[in-house]
């Protein structure tokens, strides 16, 4: 369960309480989840006992007694403790990580986060000549492939001239403008890898930084971390062979932030195909997918390099448990970035 999951969750318990009478407060929007400050316990904490205790008239300790058993025996939920004035800390199971890195080791990069929900699906992308529009409606249309739809791209200078396709009787067709802020000089320069990042990582709305920034092979690189990230699970992975040990898929340490961007992947995917109804939104939100793809590597990688330096035995240390979950975690990582850069269209060198 990631924390945006279990946000949800937490605000379905609310809206049970709400029904049920127990409360008489107006549900709110949203529900903030983080990992528990000192004297809390489990893998999350939330303080929405304290933010309704308020409205509801009732103590917090009160309000969080009442929400309690709507929370207990959801799954994925294996605890639920009340501290302090009212903040409710919440145990997840984590069997569910262990599921996930396994899932993602034995489907790989080509397969994991892509489905067939949309195989009935096409959608026409029309694309003005501009080298930033050619190159979002590429990853676009990978990135809406992944989901099972088939696409096609028209090019609206000649769009007169070409032929209407006819599509299987019973696909759905919808057609969607990428127009995103034109790049104001020629990318070619930085070589194609830099030059698809520099123009796909700002955000549609965003006008794009031609410049040897994304060149520099250093930490300031948003690129360079995400190609080096990948790079450096794919050496600890030959490093543990050496020393005698393998990945194995364990239970992670509470709180570790790679498993929620793991499992959001797939959902980052899959924001790019409801395209008719991001089209709707203002022009740059509904060709944003490419923008969100190119930072949830950014913060894969930075998790990942964070996690890097525990993966492996220290000195006369032997390879315990601890260490294989966190080498399989590592791989899942890189198993991510993998497939998140062959979207973009971007190489992934195993050696950097």
């Amino acid at each position: 369960m990631t924390p945006v999951e279990l946000s949800r969750t937490v605000l379905g318990a609310v809206r049970r309480a709400v029904d049920a009478g127990e409360l008489r407060v107006d549900v709110p929007e949203r529900v903030v989840v983080a990992p528990p400050g000192p004297g809390g316990v489990g893998d999350f904490a939330t303080n929405i006992a304290l933010q309704l205790a308020r409205p509801a008239g009732q103590p917090p300790l009160r309000v969080a007694e009442l929400l309690r058993p709507h929370l207990v025996g959801v799954d994925g939920i294996t605890g639920v403790e009340i501290t302090g004035p009212g903040f409710l800390n919440i145990r997840l199971d984590q069997g569910v990580g262990t599921a996930l890195v396994r899932r993602i080791l034995d489907e790989g990069a080509a397969r994991y986060g892509h489905s067939d929900t949309l195989a009935s699906q096409v959608y026409v992308l029309r694309v003005p000549y501009e080298v930033r529009a050619e190159v979002v409606a590429d990853v676009l249309a990978r990135m809406v492939s992944s989901q099972g739809a088939r696409v096609e791209i028209q090019h609206q200078k000649h769009q007169k001239h070409q032929k209407q396709q006819k599509h299987p009787k019973g696909d759905k067709h919808e057609t969607v403008d990428v127009r995103p802020v034109p790049v104001p000089e020629d990318p070619a320069p930085l070589g194609p890898d830099a030059a698809r990042w520099a123009l796909l990582h700002p955000a549609p709305s965003d006008r794009p930084r031609i410049t040897a920034d994304h060149l520099v092979q250093r930490e300031g690189n948003p690129l360079f971390r995400v190609r080096y990230a990948h790079a450096r699970t794919r050496a600890v992975v030959r490093n543990a062979a050496d020393l005698g040990f393998t990945p194995e898929p364990g239970t992670p340490e509470p709180g570790t932030p790679l498993l929620p961007l793991l499992t959001d992947y797939p959902r980052i995917l899959a924001t790019a195909a409801p395209l008719p109804r991001l089209s709707r939104l203002p022009r740059p939100d509904g060709i944003a997918a490419p923008s969100r793809l190119a930072r949830h590597l950014v913060a894969v990688a930075d998790a990942v390099l964070d996690l890097l330096p525990a993966t492996l035995p220290r000195g006369d240390e032997k390879p315990s448990a601890a260490h294989r979950a966190r080498l399989a975690l590592a791989e899942a990582a890189g198993t991510v970035l993998a497939g998140g850069l062959s979207l973009l269209g971007i190489d992934a060198p195993d050696h950097l």
